[in-house]
């Protein structure tokens, strides 16, 4: 089966957005999808968004964050953990994107990369979701599913993104990160994946559903 028809079917069956997503479909700034994603880093999409609301309803421009006292930066933040650490790269971050680049978010992964706090994954989303420039943000959820479906077999997220980058064809780039991160999310779980529901099951490699039972039955024994 194609790739895009995989990831159409698996698109039929998910609801709602992710954060991103709900944010690329607002039009957000760039400068709003770049810490959306840094505040993402080791967090939940919901606490994710708590974060970004309450930051963007008081501080939303590289100039109002850089000004804003850092104390009040990390309360506001607080709900995507490791808040300290976060609240004080979102300021250096501005402060860089002021004196380099004029406010402006670059359109390019090196300058991106360059950023503090700014890796792979995240210089990636803002080339997605910011300026539709193709590129595989490899998370936990894209390198999981990924390597249950035997598109690779990698050890880590950058690995991952490499493979990908040649096995699938660019025009799905823009769509692969979206679909994944809620198909992850919904369906194919970290543990206990909803094998039962899951639109590709048939094509998938691995019976996890059967795996996990078996897991249990040792357990309870």
């Amino acid at each position: 089966m194609e790739f895009g028809i995989i990831l159409d079917k698996i698109e039929k069956e998910l609801e709602g957005d992710a954060h991103l997503d709900e944010l690329a479909k607002k039009k957000q700034d760039p400068f709003k999808i770049l810490i959306s994603t840094m505040l993402s880093a080791r967090t939940r999409d919901e606490n994710t968004r708590i974060a970004t609301e309450k930051l963007f309803a008081k501080y939303n421009t590289p100039k109002s964050i850089l000004q804003a006292d850092i104390g009040e930066l990390e309360q506001l933040i607080r709900s995507a953990g490791f808040y300290k650490v976060k609240a004080a790269r979102i300021k250096e971050v501005s402060n860089i994107l002021i004196e380099k680049y004029k406010e402006k978010v670059p359109e390019n992964f090196d300058d991106l990369v360059n950023l503090p706090g700014v890796g792979h994954k995240t210089a990636n989303c803002v080339l997605v979701y910011a300026f539709k420039i193709p590129a595989i943000p490899v998370d936990t959820h894209v390198h999981r599913i990924s390597n249950r479906l035997g598109w690779v077999k990698t050890k880590s997220p950058k690995k991952t993104e490499e493979k990908l980058k040649t096995t699938i064809p660019k025009d799905l780039w823009l769509k692969l990160n979206r679909i994944f991160v809620r198909f992850g999310q919904q369906i194919c779980l970290p543990n206990r994946p909803k094998c039962e529901i899951c639109p590709i099951n048939e094509i998938c490699p691995k019976d996890f559903s059967m795996e996990l039972e078996i897991k249990d039955k040792k357990r309870r024994s």
